[in-house]
């Protein structure tokens, strides 16, 4: 009888042996996903309002936060390296702390920039952000700040044509 058990258990269809391994890489795949850093890579968007309303639901997880940068908010401390600055949106503000000494080229005051950053929000109700992401404006609302006479933000001389 146990001959009979152990030649049952052996042709076990082979497309069900294939899914089993299948099923069981994926399970094992989701929760190094949901284990890891690279669970950080998962993080959600949201507006400035949604956060500052409702900190406790944010509060412990990585997210993004999407706002415009308040103009004049731009301030640097050389040691140890930080940026401060707010952003809002609709009436509503977010302070943001990015401890690193480099920020991309156009996050610059007075070009009215859209501001997307990746951190945590703190239990003082600020944001302490790993990774600034400003939207760079278009090339035709750069076109039009450049006849405005505004100086364009990652550039040192006007491109040509314009």
């Amino acid at each position: 009888m146990s001959q009979e058990r152990t030649s049952s258990a052996r042709s076990l269809p082979v497309s069900f042996k294939i899914g089993l391994v299948f099923f069981a890489l994926a399970g094992g795949g989701v929760f190094l996903l949901l284990n890891s850093e690279a669970g950080d890579a998962m993080s959600y968007s949201k507006l400035v309002p949604d956060v500052v309303q409702n900190p406790e639901a944010h509060r412990g997880r990585q997210l993004r936060v999407e706002g415009d940068l308040k103009p004049g908010s731009i301030q640097f401390r050389e040691s140890p390296c930080e940026w401060r600055f707010v952003i809002e949106r609709d009436g509503y503000s977010l302070p943001v702390s990015f401890p690193e000494c480099v920020v991309p080229d156009t996050f610059r005051d007075g070009f009215d920039i859209k501001v997307t950053v990746r951190g945590y929000l703190q239990e003082d109700g600020s944001f302490t952000a790993n990774e600034v992401i400003p939207r760079c404006p278009s090339r035709y609302e750069m076109e039009e700040k450049l006849k405005a006479g505004e100086e364009i933000p990652h550039a040192k001389s006007p491109p040509s044509g314009v």
